[in-house]
This record gives structure tokens, sequence and C-alpha cells, in this order.
């Protein structure tokens, strides 16, 4: 199979030639480790997924760094964080050279908190995401069933360009992201409790999220709850859209809505059988939204993208699907899963303006051509949505 380039290379490589060590974080086998061997290609490899490896940089982690080649990339490195203090004193010893490190870890939240307090100021941030439709050459008209056939088995880089199948490869990754990260981050005693609890976030994907609810139905605590979901966020399994509000500290305590950053994981946990079932039945709607929404986050994350997402819902229940915040100008997304497009389809986009901030109007749609619909909207055809952004 031949490499895919990521949208997040030449971040990598600017940012490669000018600090000691390059972080890239992200979801498991999301492509980390393939990215940074394939543009880096003279460092040394290392990987702590093996146990030998591991084993050695726990006992003895100043020793191990000291005998690290200059020029490496270590993988998977939330496995031995002890490590991380004694990069920061190998790399202060020559600052001046750029790319002496190359880290990946599968783990966020532990993964950031270690840069941050041990490579501040010496270490680059990314964060890397499953493909994008644009990296997979998703760039044109397609028909819906075809569409859904790509949601159904993924974006991850083994369902969705090596032809593993996503009914083997789905199972395998759920068991894994248990086994591994979920038992390695928290001391969660009932992994089939905690895999109920996804599934019935699954079935409330694209919906505003009423965690309480969840936690009653799986049968814990609303505080259980609360610490599993911000679990999945920082391994990425789900992501949470904020609430719009110019008071910004209202964005952080009203309800968030839920969507998967894998359509492919969320059809699995939802159970669908294959892609045409999956396409006719009442969660295409939401699994077609999920698309859009993740797709920007991608290209936020894939090319340093200074803006923010957000919903938009108000005490009238006027509700805007995604609203776009580029501190000057504030973009108001409606997504439609269909080609016939009318007033009712930019009455509430008609009705909202974000004082003080000039507003553009979207509508994203499987209509093909770049049109403004009862003036007031223009339509964007979904395989063009993210990149019409600049």
């Amino acid at each position: 199979m031949n490499y895919l380039k990521r949208d997040i290379e030449p971040f990598l490589l600017e940012a490669a030639g000018q600090f000691p060590v390059i972080a890239l974080t992200g979801p498991r086998q999301s492509g980390k480790s393939t990215t940074l061997q394939h543009l880096f290609k003279d460092h040394y490899y290392f990987t702590f997924d093996d146990p030998v490896i591991r084993r050695q940089a726990k006992d003895d982690p100043g020793l191990f760094i000291e005998q690290v080649p200059a020029f490496s990339i270590l993988d998977e490195i939330q496995y031995v964080p002890e490590v991380l203090p004694y990069i920061k004193i190998r790399v202060d010893q020559n600052r001046d050279i750029a790319g002496q490190f190359l880290l990946t870890g599968s783990q966020i939240f532990q993964f950031m908190a270690g840069m941050t307090e041990s490579l501040a100021g010496r270490v680059a941030l990314f964060e890397l995401l499953p493909f994008s439709l644009g990296e997979l050459g998703i760039k044109h008209k397609m028909p819906l069933p075809d569409l859904f056939t790509h949601l159904y088995r993924g974006f991850y880089p083994d369902p969705a360009a090596k032809g593993v199948n996503a009914d083997v490869f789905f199972p395998s990754y759920m068991q894994t992201y248990l086994e591994r990260d979920i038992r390695q981050i928290s001391n969660i005693q009932d992994l089939s409790l905690f895999q109920k609890f996804v599934e019935l976030l699954a079935g409330r994907v694209a919906s505003v999220l009423n965690l309480s609810d969840v936690a009653r139905d799986c049968g814990i605590s609303h505080t259980t709850a609360l610490k599993w979901l911000s679990l999945l966020g920082t391994s990425r399994i789900i992501y949470l859209l904020r609430p719009y509000f110019t008071n910004i500290n209202k964005r952080l305590i009203k309800s968030p809505k839920l969507y998967f950053t894998d359509p492919g994981l969320l059809a699995f946990l939802l159970k669908y059988p294959d892609s045409t079932t999956l396409l006719s039945g009442p969660a295409a709607g939401p699994f077609f939204e999920s698309l859009i929404i993740i797709e920007f986050l991608k290209k936020k994350f894939n090319t340093f993208g200074r803006f923010e997402l957000y919903f938009y819902r108000d005490s009238n229940k006027n509700e805007i699907d995604l609203v776009i915040d580029r501190a000057e100008k504030v973009d108001l997304v409606e997504i439609k899963m269909r080609k016939n497009l009318n007033y009712d389809d930019v009455k509430v986009l008609k009705k909202i303006a974000i004082d003080g901030k000039t507003n553009d109007r979207w509508i994203i749609s499987c209509l093909e051509h770049k049109i403004t619909i009862e003036r007031t909207a223009l339509n964007v055809p979904w395989w063009e949505a993210a990149q019409t952004l600049k």
C-alpha cells in the first residue's frame, strides 16, 4: 500500500527545523508513527510498545536517554513518562540542534501534562486524527451509498487505506483500547460496564448530551460518568462541541453536543451490520452531521487553524449546527443530508446574528453547486466543506 500524504506534514517539517523536540499525539492507530517514520527516514526508531525497551527505559530512564542516538523517534512515550526530564537535560546540552527527539503518544492528557511540565519551550505539539476526506482523495461528488461505505469503514488507516476488514478491525481496536489504554489511565474494574457507557453515548451522537440520563441508564454515579466522559475525550474517541455564547464562561457550563471522531467505530458500537443498513436507518443524518463536524476539527488540527468550533441554541429553540468563530468573523453553518433546499433550511440562519462580528452563512449539503439559497446562505457541497474554510 502506498503512503498517503497527511495535511499536517509541512507543519511537522517546519517545526522539526526549529524545535529540538516534536510531540505528535492522537488516538491509537491514527497514523502517528507511520507519518514520522515516512518524513524522517534517517531517524532511529524505538517503540515503548516493545516490553523489553519499555523495561529498560523504566529501570534507568537517565541511562536509556543517554544511550539513545541523536535524532530518534520515541513511539508511545506515555508508557514511560519517566524519560521526559532526561530528554530535557539531553536537549539542553545542544539546544540549538533542531529535531533531536520526535515523540508520539496515544493518551493525550497524560502525554500533554508530561510535555508541559518537562519540556516547556523546547517542544512543538501536534495532534493527528484519522484520515480526513481530502487525505483519502475524496474531493469530488459521490453518491450517498458510496459515501456511507466510507463512513462504515471509518477513517483509521488500516480499514480506510490498507484494506483491513472493518468488521475485524473495530472489535479488536475497542478491546485494545479498553485493555491497554483505559486500564493504564484509570483503575476501572468493570470494563464491560465502561463499554456499555460508550455504547450508550453512541446512541446519543449529534445530540445535546444529558450526562445524568446516561449515568442513570448505565447504573453509575454522575461523578463516575463525568470521569469516564473525560477519559473518552482525552483519548479522542469522542469530541464535545460546546455551545456558543458571547459570555465565555457559559461555554464551559452549558451542555455540549456529542460526536465520535471516527464513524467506523461509531457504526461498530451501534451494531450496524453494513453500510446499506446504516444509510437507510435513523442514524444516517447524525452520521452525516458528525462527518462534517469532525472534518472541520481535522482541518483545525492539521493546519493549525486559528478558529474555534461551537453550536448555537437559544431560549427560543433556534439552533444552528455549527458556529465557526474566527475572531473578527463568525460563520453560521447548517448541515443537510439532501439536495432539495428551500426557505425552511435558511430561516433560522436569517434570524440569528452574532453582534459585533461579520456573519457569513453556509449550508453544507448534497447539492453539488455553490449557489446562494434564498439570498441568505451559500450552499457548499459536503466534499468541499472543510477546504472552503481558508
